[in-house]
């Protein structure tokens, strides 16, 4: 099953990437989901959980350490980091103390919440998808407190 998952995740994960990058038309910055200016807390079924200024759920990788990631190439494949020149704004409900941001070979900064590097799942098709939740019993969305939502899995 988890293999499967990977075949349709990695082109899905590509198809991302191609379209990150850059800046959108207001000039914002833009990461692997898009418009990065803000990092949001929404309610879901799962609580009140982190989403990019898209609307797109962030997750955590329980793996990652002292706000260092620890997903390699393929993991990327798969969780896109939420990454871009400069760390995100808080937006509504995140509490901007608890974004940070941990810099990535080649210059990219990775934004972190709570000390937890945050990722996108590109099983995640649409803004509020929490499809990432609990997987390999490793990924989770986070809180707006900057814990790791374990419940719904």
């Amino acid at each position: 099953m988890r293999a499967r998952t990977a075949l349709i995740a990695i082109p899905l994960a590509l198809a991302l990437a191609a379209c990150g990058g850059g800046k959108d038309s207001d000039g914002k910055a833009k990461g692997a989901g898009g418009t990065k200016e803000a990092v949001a807390v929404k309610e879901s079924g799962l609580g009140s959980i982190l989403v990019d200024g898209e609307g797109r759920t962030l997750y955590a990788f329980t793996k990652d350490k002292d706000g260092a990631s620890n997903c390699d190439a393929q993991c990327i494949a798969v969780w896109p980091a939420l990454t871009g020149s400069a760390k995100a704004s808080a937006g509504e409900g995140a509490r901007p103390a608890l974004i940070q941001e941990a810099r990535k070979s080649g210059g990219a900064v990775q934004t972190t919440y709570g000390g937890w590097p945050l990722y996108y799942y590109v099983g995640d098709a649409a803004p509020g998808d929490v499809n990432g939740q609990g997987l390999d019993g490793e990924w989770f969305v986070v809180g707006a407190d900057g814990k790791l939502v374990r419940n719904g899995t």
